[in-house]
């Protein structure tokens, strides 16, 4: 609860409406300080070591099961892939249930709009935040490394097959840093949707120079991230800075069951 009273008395004239969002978000000063300050509200309010990780997943099955969007949702995992290195991909994390119920619940209180809006997901891993959108009428792209596919593949066709779906879904490789797909850029998606992508310093510029060549002035971007290692994303900010516009979305605004004080999200939207 600290985190969500701390947040709350936020001055009602540094929160505003960002991208498409229609909910009031706490927009980060555009100066060098504010990332180490950033960095320092979320750990002295949010206290994420001392809760438990991994809330909302269970990483040593090989299925998870979720609700979503009025039907039950089956996540195939690898949880053998989880130890090579640089495989995040492989197992859900509580990030991505997070953005996934965070955006049903937008929808459902008319904060977001995704019906027929073009949405590319990067670092999709298993799926399940495209697959949400999706079910909630978006035209998804859902992306990642070219040995991530398969696992991806598989989750998208076993919970988008049906024949009533109001969205539509593609599974396409992108490697941060190379130029995207034509398709993914013409047009340049109303949506960008990212969990737990900010994992490592080495990654950070490929993923900005990604969002760079995706995002345009009316694209709207959503990253949740785990808050397992302060350098790492003070790191990210300072260097998205540069580019976006960054806010903070509080715990107030997720969906009310799915809320962790391990979790980040923040919209993103181009300068």
């Amino acid at each position: 609860m600290a985190s969500v009273l701390g947040e709350s008395e936020v001055e009602d004239d540094e929160m505003t409406e960002m991208g498409s969002y229609r909910g009031k978000v706490k927009v980060l000063r555009d100066d060098q300080e504010s990332p180490a300050e950033e960095i320092m509200l979320l750990w002295g309010i949010q206290q994420p070591t001392f809760s438990k990780p991994n809330s909302f997943v269970s990483q040593s099955s090989l299925q998870l099961r979720l609700d979503a969007c009025g039907r039950s949702l089956s996540i195939l995992q690898s949880p053998s892939s989880l130890g090579a290195p640089g495989v995040t991909g492989s197992v859900m994390w509580d990030s991505g249930v997070v953005l996934g119920k965070f955006l049903e619940h937008a929808v459902d209180s008319k904060m977001l709009m995704l019906q027929g809006k073009k949405v590319v997901e990067l670092g999709a891993g298993c799926g399940l935040v495209g697959c949400i959108a999706a079910l909630l009428g978006a035209q998804v792209a859902f992306t990642d490394l070219p040995d991530r596919l398969r696992l991806l593949k598989k989750n998208v066709e076993a919970n988008l097959r049906d024949g009533d779906l109001r969205g539509s879904a593609v599974v396409k490789e992108l490697i941060w840093g190379d130029e995207p797909d034509r398709d993914l850029m013409e047009p340049l998606p109303d949506y960008i949707l990212g969990s737990d992508v900010i994992y490592s310093e080495e990654a950070v510029m490929d993923l900005l120079d990604t969002l760079t060549q995706l995002c345009g002035f009316q694209t709207t971007i959503f990253l949740a991230g785990e808050l397992r290692n302060d350098t790492v994303l003070e790191y990210f900010l300072e260097a998205a800075m540069k580019v976006f516009v960054i806010g903070r979305v509080e715990q107030t605004q997720w969906h009310p069951d799915y809320c962790s004080s391990r979790v980040v999200l923040y919209v993103l939207t181009k300068k």
